[in-house]
């Protein structure tokens, strides 16, 4: 940034996919079959899946924001209901519940997981709460006991967006099977890509019904299913949307299912390299880990610990860049965005936690396929930059 040589040549990013050879050819052979969307591949992912998760049901979607606006759906939400969530997300966790003319209620997180605090989210509790939505941030499981507890005190669903914890663990169990709907994305920068796409997964066979139908159009039946019956006959029972996932992104799912705990072990241990080499430098704060979680972490989220530095998040920020280090901030709080403040009302200084963990924020590429040259070279970025601001 100052004029001298980068770290890097090239820009790493933060996240990107990892394809093989053998999900080209899983997707070729769709291209080849009869099938291109709602084939055979769908149901075969949803069943692989599920049994990863450890859940009787998987629901495909579209994307991870389609499969959220699903369970918003599955769960009843509606116009004069309210659903408590996080503002520490990506803004699609809260928007399901204005699709459904439902209000977004926000709680605010715990200081050291970023996770929706139970405590928090018990005082948001009202006669027109209907759902929670808890986000497992950066991959490490909300405080599922606690919320569910909740859940069951006051007859809510327990919705937990797990877009980034596909394969972390709580209490020793994938998450998946533990909420009363669990919500996956497969976005290229995820633990497995569809291309877009996303999934339920829920242990509610009501539900499941549901969110099959929601995908579909509200139709009762899939064209797959009156093929096989040589049937022609179908009844649309719901206002759904088209949220199919296809074939071609299924069958590419399929195989990088395959992949998965290799790719899960990969991140794991970039994630332990990154807090062996950051543990002396006190200028920042690696991301803590409760006792009873396993992260898949989708993300290395740190902390600047401003008050030790002369500059602000910012500053760090652009001299990483400058290095190639392609670092990224996750999140700008929901409740902070144009939309929220002029149309909902909401305003700074509502949700402190989520706002001062906001301005400190920054996340260090992390994604299986990295080298461990990738690994060095962001360390040494981020311990250059951090020595020209020291105080």
């Amino acid at each position: 940034m100052n004029g001298g040589e980068p770290v890097r040549e090239t820009l790493l990013p933060y996240g990107r996919q990892s394809l093989d050879d053998d999900d080209i050819q899983a997707v070729v052979e769709v291209l080849k079959s009869d099938w291109l969307t709602t084939g055979p591949k769908v149901g075969e992912f949803e069943t692989r899946f599920a049994a990863l998760v450890n859940a009787r049901h998987a629901v495909s979607f579209s994307s991870g924001t389609a499969a959220l606006h699903g369970a918003a759906f599955a769960a009843g939400l509606g116009p004069g209901d309210e659903a408590i969530t996080t503002p520490m997300t990506f803004c699609a966790t809260a928007n399901c519940v204005l699709y459904q003319g439902a209000k977004p209620v926000f709680a605010d997180v715990s200081v050291d997981s970023l996770n929706l605090d139970p405590a928090e989210v018990a005082k948001k509790i009202s006669a027109r709460t209907k759902a929670i939505i808890a986000v497992d941030y950066a991959g490490h499981p909300a405080d599922l006991d606690s919320l569910l507890a909740l859940g069951n005190q006051h007859s809510l669903l327990v919705i937990e967006d797990a877009c980034h914890s596909l394969g972390a663990e709580y209490r020793g169990q994938r998450v998946g099977g533990i909420a009363d709907m669990t919500v996956f994305s497969f976005h290229p920068v995820k633990h497995l890509t569809t291309g877009e796409g996303g999934m339920v997964t829920t242990n509610d066979e009501h539900l499941a019904k549901t969110l099959r139908r929601f995908r579909n159009h509200g139709i009762s039946s899939q064209a797959k299913e009156r093929q096989e019956a040589g049937q022609w006959f179908y009844e649309m029972v719901l206002l759904g949307f088209n949220y199919r996932l296809t074939d071609i992104a299924c069958a590419l799912g399929l195989s990088q299912l395959r992949k998965l705990d290799a790719n899960l072990a990969r991140r794991r241990e970039i994630a332990a390299q990154y807090t062996s080499a950051f543990r002396d430098l006190p200028e920042i704060k690696v991301p803590v880990v409760r006792t009873q979680s396993n992260p898949a972490w989708h993300l290395y989220a740190i902390q600047m610990q401003l008050e030790m530095l002369s500059v602000g998040r910012e500053e760090i920020f652009r001299g990483l860049r400058a290095e190639n280090i392609g670092v990224n901030v996750h999140y700008i709080p929901v409740h902070l965005h144009p939309y929220y403040r002029e149309r909902l009302g909401h305003k700074e200084g509502d949700y402190p936690v989520a706002e001062a963990a906001y301005e400190r924020l920054i996340s260090l590429p992390m994604f299986h396929s990295m080298t461990g040259t990738d690994v060095k070279d962001v360390c040494h970025g981020l311990r250059k930059v951090i020595a020209q601001y020291v105080k």
